[in-house]
């Protein structure tokens, strides 16, 4: 089974290899990802992140899975030292960048609940799968049509946050401006909420994110800074070249 959808602003595909597999389970994965996009969006002036940012919903008035998501942001913000930050000074409130691991994650668990075992989920690049080995190519930061290597995961999230796509548009929220000591930085982990939110946030870090990433349980990094300097932990499930 194969599905793709525009939502969130971009792409995201879904392959499910299980041959048993509910049709239903795929449409629940694409019915939660609109709600999330009508819920969670800065964008959207009758979303919930848009309400709270202007004042109408009081903090006990929040659903759960806004709450969730806004005690994710701030565990993050605490741990980069304010780095990662969705509020920052002069700014709504946006926390598309938690918001996007966040979701595709639980969608991939409402997967799991259906009973679909070997699946692989992209949105936009940032990849969650399960069931059996998955090769993930990770961009080069300078070459559209090449990679800087290729990863295999059997189970796990891979995100990478970057520059090439959307310029400088991670801020530091130490200062408030653009992140731009690294070219591009992906993370591995048990989960692509936990990937895309070190990734992000590794990256408003700046190079000293780099190792802030690799020393976080469960991660492995591969990063590309400013001068071009590679670097990657040794636990990164890369793809032999000789495979």
């Amino acid at each position: 089974m194969r599905r793709v959808e525009h939502i969130m602003g971009f792409p995201i595909s879904l392959r499910i290899d299980d041959e048993n597999a509910p049709a239903e389970a795929a449409d629940a994965v694409f019915a939660w990802l609109h709600e999330v996009d009508a819920r969670f969006s800065p964008f959207k002036d009758d979303s919930e992140v848009s309400r709270l940012d202007r004042g109408e919903l009081e903090a006990g008035a929040l659903s759960a899975d806004l709450t969730e998501v806004l005690g994710l942001c701030e565990e993050y913000r605490v741990a980069t030292g304010g780095a990662f930050d969705v509020r920052l000074p002069g700014r709504g409130l946006d926390p598309c960048a938690m918001v996007k691991g966040w979701a595709v994650q639980r969608a991939a668990d409402l997967l799991e609940a259906a009973g679909v075992r070997t699946y692989c989920l992209n949105a936009g690049g940032d990849v969650v799968a399960a069931g059996r080995p998955w090769r993930v190519g990770v961009r080069h930061p300078e070459h559209a049509d090449q990679l800087c290597t290729v990863l295999e995961i059997t189970e796990g999230g891979v995100a990478t946050s970057a520059r090439y796509e959307r310029g400088d548009h991670i801020l530091d929220g130490r200062t408030g401006r653009p992140a731009t000591g690294l070219l591009s930085l992906t993370v591995v982990a048990a989960t692509l909420t936990e990937a895309d939110a070190t990734a992000t946030a590794a990256f408003a870090m700046g190079v000293e994110g780099i190792e802030w990433a690799a020393g976080r349980k469960g991660c492995e990094v591969f990063a590309v800074d400013a001068d071009r300097q590679v670097s990657r932990t040794p636990g990164l499930p890369v793809v032999p070249v000789a495979a």
